[in-house]
């Protein structure tokens, strides 16, 4: 091959390849990305430069109101309603198996954190297993359950209307 094909093909891909580096410049000129004051979802276990960082700002987070007002006027139906988003994870009978959540039969009040039969919790909530879970902590829990025990393996986002999270409440209480 002579020469002149030579310089030709090298000419292409090094045109073609400032076109590209052009091409990028350009478009981070036009699109500017906004980047989040906060993230927006901290995986599980991280610990690193900005995840450390954002859960230092969730443990600022202002305490919830008390929880005791709206279940004075929860509705348990509506709490079967709004739980069936957990049903992806978690069973309600009496009896159920575990699915990748435990089984919430009798949760309230009677079972101790983390000591549901068969099940392996993380231990972000096997640390408070001599606690029994009452409403002000399932109201804390379903607020946001990364913030209440912080490395759990549950991913749920959490619930924020307080009365959605009473009704959850008065439902699961009335599973006995």
């Amino acid at each position: 091959m002579p020469a002149f094909e030579w310089n030709k093909i090298i000419a292409s891909v090094l045109t073609a390849l400032i076109v590209a580096m052009v091409a990028g410049i350009l478009s981070n000129e036009i699109i500017r990305p906004r980047h989040l004051e906060k993230l927006a979802y901290v995986p599980p276990g991280a610990n690193s430069g900005a995840a450390a960082t954002a859960t230092a700002t969730q443990a600022k987070a202002p305490s919830l109101p008390p929880i005791a007002p709206f279940l004075a006027k929860a509705d348990a139906t509506h709490g079967k309603q709004v739980a069936k988003v957990c049903e992806q994870c978690h069973t309600f009978d009496k009896g159920a198996p575990n699915k990748i959540g435990p089984n919430l039969f009798g949760v309230v009040a009677t079972e101790n954190i983390a000591t549901v039969p068969n099940y392996s919790f993380s231990p972000a909530l096997s640390k408070d297993k001599s606690e029994k879970w009452d409403p002000e902590k399932l109201n804390e829990w379903l607020a946001d359950p990364q913030h209440f025990a912080p490395g759990t393996k549950m991913t749920f986002a959490g619930l924020p209307k307080e009365q959605d999270r009473a009704d959850v409440i008065a439902y699961l209480e009335s599973l006995k």
